[in-house]
């Protein structure tokens, strides 16, 4: 069994979280330049079992989707070709954001540290793999 990761993408920076080997606890991975997310998830593949790869799925208050959706699908279909032997799923990430700003918040993190998006995306990128983690376990 493979680890399951996540991705929080953004169009400058994307957030990454990763399960251990066991699917039982999820961590922030890290945050890469989206330009280099390919040549990063190529790089990680080879290191590492990954079945399933969760992509925040951007959507609206009211369920529609929002502006960012317009470049989450182009690569979550990117993803589909190149990974097929990968279970690709789009999970809700509304609030994560504000979650992720709570939770570092609430960890006592220093301000200037709390103004770094590239810790709000990689924390907002756990927060999503465990929602999703969470999913799987009522079913």
């Amino acid at each position: 069994m493979g680890r399951i990761i996540s991705i929080d993408y953004g169009t400058k920076r994307t957030g990454i979280a990763v399960t251990d080997i066991l699917r039982i606890v999820p961590g922030g991975l890290t945050t890469v330049a989206t330009c280099s997310l390919a040549a990063f998830l190529d790089d990680y593949f080879k290191k590492e079992p990954v079945d399933v790869i969760v992509v925040g799925s951007p959507v609206n208050m009211d369920g529609s989707d929002s502006e960012n959706m317009r470049h989450v699908r182009p690569f979550v279909e990117a993803l589909r070709k190149k990974y097929p032997d990968k279970e690709i799923v789009m999970y809700d990430e509304r609030f994560t954001s504000v979650m992720a700003q709570r939770t570092i918040l609430e960890a006592g993190i220093r301000k200037m540290a709390r103004r770094n998006k590239a810790l709000v995306d990689e924390v907002s990128a756990t927060i999503i793999l465990q929602s999703y983690m969470d999913s799987k376990m009522k079913l």
